[in-house]
């Protein structure tokens, strides 16, 4: 089970930490993943990361600005946001797959997800 937190408010060029709690003792085999969906679109691609860490990618819109990260000790998924713009305003879901191949960004790949944080940024 995955429990998302930490989304909110904030002004443009402003920054957020959302977390992702998971219950279980097998989350570091799953490879990661930071999901959006934007008001009247589908649900997009943000960022990846896989069990070890050892790997990461980023959607061509995020990269630079938000930072994919895990404490396996904490079951502990986590999505630094900096220089947020009104475009990142969405509700944010984490999401947990087997496997590590092309299929990454592909929601429809990750099995379990959690419920999602919404993440609202002001002009």
């Amino acid at each position: 089970q995955l429990q998302a937190s930490g989304g909110g408010l904030v002004q443009a060029g402003g920054s957020l930490r959302p977390s992702c709690a998971a219950s279980g003792r097998t989350f570091s085999i799953y490879r990661m993943g930071w999901f959006r969906r934007a008001p009247g679109k589908e649900r997009a691609f943000v960022a990846t990361i896989s069990a070890s860490s050892d790997s990461t990618y980023y959607a061509d819109s995020v990269k630079g600005r938000f930072t994919i990260s895990r404490d396996n000790a904490k079951n502990t998924l986590y999505l630094q946001m900096n220089s947020l713009k009104p475009e990142d305003t969405a509700v944010y879901f984490c999401a947990a797959r087997f496997g590590d191949d092309g299929l990454n960004a592909i929601p429809g790949a990750y099995r379990y997800w959690g419920q999602g944080t919404q993440v609202t940024v002001s002009s």
